[in-house]
């Protein structure tokens, strides 16, 4: 399909898709980005809710009101985000948020049937801080240098990536934790799947963090057309 898709763009007169914009590495690296975050982000988060409610009996307000903090970047794009990009420059932060990222999930591989909220909240409230600083300048970096008339081209395909990479994201975990679990049906067998999977969102991020890092060479982190920026939130989940 995907194969098909490219031959009728490539021949069309008026392509919905015009493939040339592919040729812009900011774009790819913007959406390669936004897809690995965007399935280890989600991934994740099914991840969490199938331990509290699954291994730990928590019910699904529990599990709500347990990842509530997560959503602290409501409050942190409008006002951190931007004081940081305008200091530091679009790629930089954007580099950041993904390393805070793989660090709230390696905080969450040791998890345990014991484990305490105590124990599970520095990995909710660094991956806020992570979405925070992740989200919105992606959609900055998608545009960046895109041409007037292709900026709603450049943004249709940055959220495809994202919902494309959520989809993936959680495709994966499952498959993963199936895998490892097998037919134990021991708590223990559980939790052994449950870490397995981890490891998925925990690879997103440390490669979507590597594609980024990749256009801190060519453009020393800055990010042009930053008087544009409107820091996006969790509310356009």
């Amino acid at each position: 399909m995907l194969a098909a898709f490219v031959a009728i763009e490539r021949r069309s007169a008026s392509p919905l898709v015009r493939l040339g914009i592919l040729r812009s590495g900011p774009l790819v690296r913007a959406n390669l980005g936004a897809l690995l975050f965007g399935g280890s982000f989600f991934g994740f988060q099914f991840l969490v809710v199938l331990y509290l409610q699954e291994l730990r009996g928590w019910s699904s307000l529990q599990a709500a009101l347990a990842l509530l903090v997560v959503s602290i970047d409501a409050v942190l794009a409008p006002t951190l985000t931007p004081r940081l990009v305008n200091r530091f420059g679009n790629v930089r932060v954007i580099f950041g948020g993904l390393c805070l990222a793989a660090v709230a999930y390696a905080l969450f591989l040791p998890v345990g049937l014991d484990w305490t909220y105590a124990a599970m909240f520095p990995s909710m409230v660094i991956l806020g801080l992570a979405f925070s600083l992740a989200y919105g300048p992606l959609t900055i970096a998608a545009t960046d240098g895109v041409a007037e008339e292709e900026q709603g081209l450049a943004g249709g395909l940055l959220y495809t990536s994202f919902q494309f990479g959520s989809a993936l994201g959680l495709s994966a975990v499952t498959a993963v934790n199936v895998a490892a679990t097998g037919s134990g049906g021991s708590l223990l067998t559980e939790l052994d799947g449950f870490r397995a999977a981890l490891v998925i969102p925990l690879a997103m991020a440390v490669v979507a963090a590597a594609v980024v890092a990749s256009g801190l060479r060519g453009r020393g982190g800055a990010g042009a057309g930053l008087r544009h920026e409107t820091p996006v939130t969790a509310e356009s989940r």
